[in-house]
């Protein structure tokens, strides 16, 4: 079964339980924040975890396993639970922005996406620190808190405002962004780095930023806001435009009608071959 067989029915019924995990994850981080005992490295520098992502994915657990137990899960602090190919997978970011969090840097989320065979298709992400909802299911559209949102109509890279992310092994490869941002930078109104991918996308979604890309991403990352973006009109494919893939970690999301000039532009920056601290 994809998306287009589902009825409205089913896909709002898929949309509530996302949004009833993510409400609970944003009260978790709220009643964590600022008070924080053990900020610890993952393994990478800077990839960060907190008892808040732990507490707040714990969260998550209980809600999707109380309503859909037979499905999968895909969390980035528990891990995998059951078949990654199943036809429903829930890939879930309970604290997407760990080190915006640690620093009391109020700009992450909770994210809870979706996958129907693969195809990131409902997504809830909350930010609980501007109270914000994002929801939106591929066929029922997208909204913030409950009022319908839209990509943006701007058609001209020069009057964009864009946003990236920089991925943890940036220092260990040249494959790290920093080209794209400095040229994309010059030639564009402005590019954003908030560090929080699943709220950047949310803001592709709103209307707010009109394009994003990114590498180096989990599924978690990627599946709400993915789902949330194309509800709202935009698109999403790979930086040569073909078709999306969620676990390649790239990623090109935009309000459709920049689409193909970002891509060109972005395929045609050119590399920086060597960096001193490489």
């Amino acid at each position: 079964m994809n998306s287009s067989q589902l009825s409205p029915d089913q896909l709002s019924t898929y949309l509530e339980v996302a949004t009833t995990a993510a409400l609970a994850a944003g009260e978790v981080l709220q009643a964590c924040w600022g008070k924080l005992e053990s900020i610890v490295e993952k393994g990478r520098p800077g990839d960060l975890v907190t008892e808040a992502d732990k507490q707040a994915e714990a969260v998550i657990l209980e809600v999707l396993r109380q309503h859909f137990p037979d499905h999968s899960i895909l969390a980035e602090e528990s891990g995998q639970f059951g078949d990654l190919d199943a036809e429903y997978l829930w890939a879930i970011d309970p604290l997407d922005g760990t080190t915006n969090y640690a620093h009391q840097y109020p700009f992450s989320a909770a994210s809870i996406g979706l996958l129907i065979n693969g195809i990131p298709t409902v997504g809830a992400i909350f930010d609980p620190f501007h109270k914000e909802l994002f929801r939106g299911a591929v066929g029922l559209g997208a909204t913030c808190n409950d009022k319908p949102i839209h990509v943006s109509a701007v058609d001209k890279l020069a009057q964009s405002l864009l946003v990236t992310g920089f991925a943890y092994d940036r220092r260990e490869t040249p494959d790290n962004n920093y080209q794209e941002f400095c040229y994309l930078t010059h030639i564009t109104q402005g590019v954003r780095r908030a560090g929080a991918a699943s709220v950047d996308l949310a803001y592709v979604a709103c209307g707010r930023l009109d394009g994003y890309w990114e590498r180096g991403l989990s599924p978690w990352d990627l599946a709400a806001g993915v789902a949330i973006v194309e509800a709202a009109g935009g698109r999403v494919t790979a930086y040569d435009r073909t078709p999306f893939d969620i676990r390649s970690g790239r990623i090109l999301a935009t309000n459709g009608r920049l689409h193909e000039e970002l891509s060109q532009e972005l395929l045609h920056v050119a590399k920086i071959e060597h960096w001193s601290w490489l």
